[in-house]
């Protein structure tokens, strides 16, 4: 991409161009479009920005992110809180909330156990998850992590720390494909994944 003319420019278009799945071309045209809004708009855009980094919290319950202290759907008295679905971050959180199938809560790990990139069990909210099983009564653990190398470590090590609760510890169907992301599947496939979730042992028989 050609330099541009302008160095403030430049500046907004690396910086747009920092966020995931924005290339340079797309960065260009949304700085070009920034600039022909008045100083107000644009003095929202970024407050809107500001705010939500500066007052954002994570929900001392479940790790997801909220606007207090205590998520939404942790407050919601219609949810099943003896259903707690792990997932690895927000997003999947997002991804299962826009199937309408499941009405329990969840619990957000914040990653995935990756010794290729220094991740372990210890940077992961786990020990949060056993409290929460431990202090609560809980039926069920639904294990909704991606169906990749990681995601499956991930399952196996939770399955064995556990394994002695007394609480029943389920996964997805495979409708979500081996290697696929939980966000990047569709809601269809993957609110099927969830009613037609098996048990975890039934899984490790495949």
């Amino acid at each position: 991409m050609q330099k541009l003319p302008s160095k403030l420019v430049q500046e907004a278009v690396d910086q747009m161009a920092s966020l995931p799945g924005i290339g340079r071309k797309t960065a260009l045209r949304l700085v070009l479009s920034l600039l022909q809004r008045n100083e107000e708009e644009v003095g929202r855009f970024a407050q809107a920005f500001q705010k939500m980094r500066e007052e954002i919290c994570f929900c001392s319950v479940c790790h997801n992110i909220s606007d207090r202290p205590v998520c939404m759907i942790c407050l919601d008295n219609n949810r099943n809180k003896k259903q707690i679905c792990v997932v690895e971050d927000v997003r999947d959180v997002m991804a299962i909330e826009s199937t309408g199938q499941y009405k329990g809560v969840y619990h957000v790990l914040g990653g995935l156990i990756s010794p290729m990139n220094g991740t372990g069990p210890g940077d992961l909210h786990i020990t949060t998850l056993i409290d929460r099983i431990s202090n609560h009564d809980i039926d069920e653990i639904i294990l909704a992590l991606s169906a990749t190398m990681e995601g499956d470590t991930t399952n196996f090590y939770l399955f064995r720390k556990l394994k002695d609760a007394n609480v029943e510890i389920s996964t997805l169907a495979r409708g979500v494909s081996v290697g696929d992301e939980l966000e990047y599947t569709d809601e269809i496939t993957l609110g099927r994944s969830i009613l037609n979730r098996t048990p975890f042992e039934m899984s490790m028989n495949r």
